[in-house]
């Protein structure tokens, strides 16, 4: 039965539709992938591993731990290939510490020095909302190079189309 609550469905519909992009891009060329465009963090590549750093230091700020080295901070170029795993891994782990507190608590987190407090609620909808945002760039990007059909990505098409 699907669910009907609707952190549960932020949650998996952000990596389904993550990861369909990140199927439609296994079939692209390595310079396809890695093509600059005047469009978010630049390229497909980037835009991917963007979207999962941003949740690893999320996910970091849930669990209140010093935050880690993000994907899209290091030296390492990913492939489509190996962002699916790193998806599942790092959505998962997001996943479990979005549900591991109320969504009323609140957590904290230091950019430049300035600390912020956030309600866990905020952060899991950002997360989803971030993330959506960025597909849609990929989207746009994959469209540029020619791809048909674009992959799915709406919560209804997931609604209609994914194994829960």
């Amino acid at each position: 039965m699907p669910t009907t609550n609707p952190i549960d469905i932020l949650l998996a519909h952000d990596a389904w539709a993550t990861r369909q992009i990140l199927l439609a891009c296994e079939k692209l060329t390595p310079e396809q992938f890695t093509k600059l465009f005047d469009l978010g963090p630049g390229s497909l590549q980037a835009t991917l591993t963007h979207i999962l750093g941003a949740m690893q230091t999320w996910s970091d700020t849930l669990a209140q731990r010093p935050l880690g080295t993000r994907l899209d901070t290091g030296e390492q170029r990913y492939s489509a290939s190996e962002l699916l795993p790193l998806l599942d891994k790092i959505a998962a782990e997001f996943a479990t510490l979005a549900r591991s507190h109320p969504l009323d608590g609140t957590v904290k987190r230091t950019r430049n020095n300035q600390e912020f407090s956030f309600v866990r609620a905020a952060v899991i909808t950002h997360v989803a909302t971030h993330g959506m945002h960025h597909r849609a760039q990929c989207l746009n990007m994959l469209k540029q190079l020619g791809v048909k059909p674009l992959p799915l990505s709406s919560i209804a098409e997931w609604s209609r189309t994914a194994d829960r």
